[in-house]
């Protein structure tokens, strides 16, 4: 039995995806580097050193779309984009886990 068929991607501008994937990208790394989900210091480590450049393509792709004129971020669009993308497991990597109970 196949899984079900994920919902189609939005229609987005080229920027809109790279905005997209670079945020995801760091919100991965973050992750990654966040102490209180790690266990190693050296997964961080690389993590954090990929982090500037995946930083810098998110800070791109933003230039890209306040160059062309897309002034506004269309909210509910790039939601739904990131929720076909697996972007509420990704960004709950990102808090604190749950608290223990004793």
């Amino acid at each position: 039995m196949f899984p079900p068929e994920l919902p189609p991607l939005p229609a987005l501008t080229r920027a809109e995806c790279e905005l997209v994937d670079s945020y995801l990208a760091v919100v991965d790394l973050i992750a990654r580097i966040n102490p209180a989900r790690g266990d190693h210091t050296y997964r961080g480590l690389r993590a954090a050193q990929a982090l500037v450049g995946r930083a810098s393509a998110l800070r791109d792709a933003l230039e890209l779309m306040h160059r062309r004129g897309e002034s506004e971020v269309h909210a509910p669009t790039l939601t739904r984009a990131l929720r076909v993308l697996d972007g509420e497991r990704r960004t709950q990597r990102v808090t604190l886990p749950p608290e223990a109970v004793s």
